[in-house]
């Protein structure tokens, strides 16, 4: 096997032009160090010096030369940088759901540094079957995913309600919802007219997305839905008087839209923190999934703190 150690002894020897210099240079004898050479030639399967006059490169030894340099300087850049890492701290790689507010994920994400958790934290956006399948590759040490979910293994923390709004055109209403302020008041059902909800596939989330149906069914509903990228897409349908959403996003609004509490039914987001329990055996593993925890069930998305 090629080693560091051999190409040490290469660049040493071509540097020094001497076997014994080179010697004390890598900090071994020289027979040992011939030694080494004779088995890195065998690995290249060419001489590397010319011994008969004073040690001397050959022309295979001297094209090589530029090669074990740069593989030696690798090899440092690479301990720095692994050095630095572990110097910096450990590294925590977050995910999180499209469906949880801004806000609220910029808490929950910052929450184990902020609690002093020494971590260097990186964050990606998922829907929620791509966070658990990365959580369980170990692409991923902890998501936020919307409950109810098969974890096939995975720990869990508990399951937080969200409240959340109705958006619908303005002039129409969403059917049972209830008014959220006086000017809201105006807008009352039109007979008869309701819209679809605009949902994300439901391959993102399938047990969310059927709990989400199956509640509006359960009140006797005629439930349509039209699927959408995002919420992005999911409020433009809305002001275009296309569709209906329900979000958790207390910000998400535009002009032709209502924002109503969902009430009736009540159709809270709801999410939990899941991890690996087999993979994450450090302490501050466990100690980051309960602070995200406890922050996404103590944390209010419009920037207060939410009872417990």
């Amino acid at each position: 096997m090629l080693t560091e150690r051999h190409l040490e002894i290469f660049v040493a020897i071509a540097e020094e032009g001497h076997f014994g210099d080179a010697a004390q240079r890598v900090g071994i004898s020289q027979p040992p160090l011939s030694q080494a050479l004779r088995r890195l030639e065998a690995l290249l399967g060419v001489r590397l010096f010319d011994r008969e006059r004073g040690v001397f490169l050959t022309d295979e030894g001297a094209a090589l030369l530029p090669h074990a340099r740069r593989a030696l300087s690798a090899l440092a850049e690479l301990r720095e940088t692994g050095a630095r890492q572990s110097a910096d701290g450990h590294r925590l790689r977050i995910g999180l759901p499209p469906e949880l507010p801004p806000r609220l994920g910029a808490i929950v994400a910052a929450s184990p540094v902020r609690a002093g958790l020494r971590a260097r934290v990186s964050v990606v956006t998922a829907p929620t079957a791509t966070l658990l399948t990365d959580v369980s590759a170990g692409r991923l040490d902890l998501a936020v995913v919307r409950h109810p979910v098969v974890l096939h293994g995975l720990s869990a923390g508990p399951v937080t309600l969200l409240p959340t709004w109705l958006l619908e055109p303005d002039g129409g209403a969403g059917p049972g919802a209830a008014a959220s302020s006086p000017s809201d008041a105006g807008h009352r059902p039109q007979a008869g007219r309701s819209w679809p909800y605009a949902v994300r596939p439901r391959a993102e989330a399938p047990a969310a997305h059927d709990l989400f149906l199956d509640t509006l069914a359960g009140q006797g509903r005629r439930v349509e839905t039209v699927v959408i990228s995002d919420e992005r897409a999911g409020l433009a349908l809305v002001a275009a008087g296309q569709a209906m959403l329900v979000t958790a996003d207390p910000a998400l609004s535009a002009e032709g839209v209502v924002r109503r509490p969902t009430t009736d039914p009540s159709l809270p987001l709801r999410l939990r923190v899941v991890w690996d329990a087999r993979r994450l055996a450090a302490a501050h593993a466990t100690e980051a999934a309960e602070i995200m925890a406890d922050a996404l069930a103590s944390s209010d998305p419009s920037g207060g703190e939410a009872d417990r």
